[in-house]
């Protein structure tokens, strides 16, 4: 896949260690929460529509304990509805955040590729180098 070069995914590391510090998370756990598979294929009767999906089958995550306690990163789970523990359904709530961290490296992914496929992401980082060609 165009973006990873030994890999299956363009960048879901980047999107979960963001997540993992906002919402309290030990970011170390990033090595093995980030394992993802992006799909991007062809889709529909005449294959002319994009289908995309991300598998990412070892994401560890938690709502309560730890840093889920500080308060920027537990106002960070109440604002996704999934602060603390779910007494009616137990866990709901961490499958619920996993879901959410999922569905935002998707939108990651499909962005990336998009950016890589239209050229963009080489001529924004040239464009907006700090280093100047000149000076080198």
């Amino acid at each position: 896949m165009a973006g990873s070069i030994g890999g299956n995914n363009a960048h879901a590391a980047n999107v979960v260690t963001a997540i993992f510090i906002a919402t309290g998370q030990d970011p170390a756990q990033n090595v093995v929460s980030s394992n993802c598979i992006t799909l991007v294929e062809p889709w529909g009767p005449n294959g002319e529509d994009l289908y995309i999906s991300c598998t990412m089958p070892s994401l560890e995550v938690g709502t309560v304990g730890g840093g889920t306690i500080l308060p920027a990163q537990s106002a960070c789970l109440d604002m996704l509805g999934i602060k603390g523990s779910n007494i009616q359904e137990p866990g709901e709530n961490a499958n619920r955040f996993a879901n959410i961290i999922c569905g935002t490296v998707l939108a990651g992914e499909l962005s990336l590729l998009a950016a890589l496929s239209a050229g963009h992401l080489v001529k924004s980082h040239l464009k907006h180098n700090r280093i100047s060609t000149s000076s080198k």
